[in-house]
């Protein structure tokens, strides 16, 4: 997949194009299938398959008191856009100038100008244009005008939930990893790299890693089962992968002051790590919430607990 970080970048003549509009995030199966539409009306169209997605997040610009912690940062979010089978993802740095932009310039300057689109995707609520004035309705319109056609996709369900990347927020919040996973359509992840100060550089020798600080979407504190892939991901999945528990929290029996990832390793064995070693954490499920125990004899105790369920539970899945 083509990856153009600006308008600018994309070459002249290129096209035509079927484009999927939204942020993304998260790359959940509400959008998985709005791709699988535009990629199926490009192979029969004859037409490029291209997201046009943003970066930084829009409302991180227009009002970041109420900017959201991302369930995929920009890298992950091409990563698994890459997977889909699309031609391109077309990446607007999206700025308080971009903004201003209006709904008809939007519509001239970047699906017809720069992308020659000849079909449009967005999901029915998608918003555009300055302070967000337009949405389908005007986007059908500029479309004829255009030479480009629209297609608005309502929202999908499972659970009888919407699939949408808040509804998905809230649960990983929550620590309710099962709706998390089937929404998104695969684990709730986080990546990151070894924590410094604890041997980076040299062989991991001790079956406990901690993830270096992580700024966007983090499940609730507490004990949960995971898995953690090194030096790949899910998706690309070239290197060593573990089961294990993982404390997501400040660790209350020892007064940690800050908030930690640490995880144990069930299958442990040692490996060399690098300060640039990917590591991809899932979650797969929530044991319970974060305790403070009387003594560290009664946090071992309970942390073997966790341990043996987490064993059966990666033995019922062979």
């Amino acid at each position: 997949m083509k990856v153009f970080r600006s308008l600018s970048d994309i070459p002249a003549g290129f096209g035509p194009t079927v484009v999927a509009i939204g942020n993304f995030d998260g790359v959940h199966r509400g959008h998985r299938a709005i791709i699988g539409n535009v990629r199926a009306c490009a192979q029969r169209l004859g037409a490029k398959s291209v997201a046009l997605t943003f970066d930084p997040h829009p409302v991180r610009v227009l009002r970041p008191e109420q900017a959201p912690r991302l369930i995929t940062p920009l890298p992950q979010r091409l990563e698994l856009l890459a997977a889909t089978g699309l031609d391109a993802t077309v990446v607007i740095p999206f700025t308080e100038e971009f903004s201003k932009l209006s709904a008809r310039d939007f519509a001239e300057q970047v699906l017809s100008r720069a992308l020659h689109a000849i079909e449009v995707h967005e999901g029915d609520n998608f918003r555009f244009g300055h302070n967000a004035t337009a949405g389908t309705p005007e986007l059908i319109e500029l479309g004829r005008g255009l030479g480009f056609r629209v297609e608005a996709h309502t929202a999908i369900h499972i659970r009888r939930l919407t699939v949408s990347s808040s509804e998905i927020r809230r649960r990983v919040a929550a620590g309710d990893m099962a709706t998390a996973r089937a929404l998104l359509g695969r684990p709730y992840s986080i990546h990151s790299t070894q924590a410094r100060g604890r041997g980076i550089g040299t062989r991991l020798t001790v079956p406990t890693i901690n993830l270096a600080a992580y700024s966007e979407l983090v499940p609730a504190d507490g004990v949960y089962i995971t898995q953690l892939h090194v030096g790949s991901t899910e998706s690309a999945p070239n290197g060593q992968l573990f089961n294990g528990v993982t404390n997501a929290g400040v660790r209350p029996t020892f007064g940690e002051p800050s908030y930690a990832i640490e995880t144990y390793l069930l299958n442990f064995r040692e490996i060399d790590l690098t300060p640039e070693t990917p590591l991809e954490l899932c979650f797969l499920k929530r044991l319970r919430g974060e305790k403070k125990f009387a003594t560290p004899e009664e946090l071992k105790a309970q942390i073997m607990k966790d341990v043996s369920k987490a064993q059966r539970y990666f033995r019922l899945l062979k």
